[in-house]
């Protein structure tokens, strides 16, 4: 078990220097094929560094202390390249290796820390930021930053709503308690492929209904119907939220149930179906050419809102998209402008469908069993809930446009 015998950034402390664009390097002590699958980043490039841990030890017995062991072997395998000033995070797995090669560095006069957790805890880290917060509407949104995952609790007098909650569930109801509000409603936009949904989990345990569209109750690839009981989620569904109205958008195209809820008619949560920087892509349920005119049929209507509806998305794919707040959010009429597959709209649909076929990204295989879980057709303990969940969401389509910083 990790403890704080030496300098040590939790991940909250990450996350605060990656969003204030903080100087530090990372020594990444993990294999190269779990580096090469997920690793840190910030807003701009980090100096970072690749050694497996075994590769930095230079044991002359075996009972000898590994620090003193990476003391020695640091010199002769790394010579020069650790920077001699600023910080260097060092970085494992768990928390537990690193916290030897840290330890070793600093033998050797390196401003090393260790990442506590490790890149798990890291992976489950969470931040709140308040997109909204009046008297009479509070819109919270719950990041994982190393996911790129984003979910929404919305709140209108005593009231909640949590909208694609994660698979830790204490983080929303932990929330809502300190605010004293009463969590009356939980859905998720779309059967969800990147992460584990806490929506049927948390529904029951505040015993409340769970809303979900029929289309994504069957798993795409096996067409089994989900193993749960849920409200039908349709097209213009009107929720009412204490002083504010929550209308259901059905947008088919990321998925073919996919729903984005329109909050007090001015801000939309667009789940996976339009982010900051791309658009959703259509071929995680095997059916690529045939979602892709759904998914551009279902942009044409978003288009039709007012220019200053706030897009609120699901995930994001770099943390430069975020705002000054750290919110990740714009408007309408600033993605209409910006947005490359907005952008590809108006070139009709043969232009745009070849457009979305061409970029799409490899499909994780762990989306499908994840799917299943989201369906509730497997069960999974927690090591396998986590190993299922590394890495960065793949949900946007990929492009090779650098990505713009925009503003609500």
């Amino acid at each position: 078990m990790t403890t704080r015998t030496m300098p040590v950034w939790s991940p909250a402390e990450l996350h605060r220097h990656l969003d204030e664009g903080s100087r530090f390097s990372i020594l990444d002590v993990r294999n190269q094929d779990e580096f090469d699958a997920w690793k840190i980043e910030g807003k701009g490039p980090i100096e970072t560094l690749n050694i497996p841990y075994f590769d930095l030890l230079d044991l002359e017995e075996e009972d000898e202390e590994i620090a003193a062991a990476v003391a020695r072997a640091v010199p002769n395998r790394l010579g020069d390249r650790l920077p001699r000033s600023g910080p260097i995070l060092v970085v494992c797995a768990k928390g537990d290796t690193s916290t030897h090669v840290a330890e070793g560095l600093r033998r050797l006069d390196y401003q090393a820390l260790n990442l506590e957790g490790g890149m798990a805890a890291w992976g489950d880290h969470y931040e709140m930021r308040a997109v909204e917060e009046t008297g009479r509407l509070t819109i919270l949104q719950i990041s994982r930053p190393a996911r790129g995952c984003l979910s929404y609790l919305l709140a209108s007098g005593s009231e909640a709503m949590v909208v694609d909650p994660a698979r830790h569930i204490e983080t929303y109801t932990r929330i809502a308690n300190e605010r004293g509000w009463r969590i009356t409603t939980v859905f998720d936009t779309h059967l969800q492929a990147d992460h584990l949904s806490g929506g049927v989990a948390l529904a029951r345990a505040l015993g409340v209904d769970y809303w979900l569209h029929p289309y994504d109750s069957i798993h795409p690839d096996d067409l089994l119907p989900a193993t749960f009981s849920f409200r039908y989620l349709e097209d213009e569904k009107t929720f009412t939220l204490g002083e504010v109205k929550v209308r259901a958008l059905h947008l088919p195209g990321h998925t073919l149930g996919m729903i984005n809820p329109l909050i007090d008619d001015h801000y939309l949560l667009t789940s996976d179906t339009l982010f900051i920087d791309s658009v959703g892509r259509p071929d995680l349920g095997g059916r690529a050419k045939t979602w892709a005119p759904l998914l551009y049929r279902s942009l044409q209507r978003l288009l039709t809102l007012p220019d200053h509806t706030v897009v609120l998305p699901a995930h994001f794919s770099h943390m430069h998209e975020a705002d000054d707040q750290g919110c990740y959010r714009a408007s309408i009429g600033t993605l209409r402008n910006h947005n490359e597959g907005l952008r590809m709209l108006s070139q009709g649909l043969a232009a745009f469908s070849a457009y979305i076929l061409s970029n799409l990204p490899e499909h994780p295989p762990s989306y499908d069993d994840i799917r299943r879980v989201n369906t509730g057709l497997i069960e999974v303990d927690e090591a396998k809930a986590s190993e299922l969940e590394l890495g960065r969401n793949q949900c946007a389509l990929s492009h090779g446009k650098a990505g713009r910083r925009l503003a609500a």
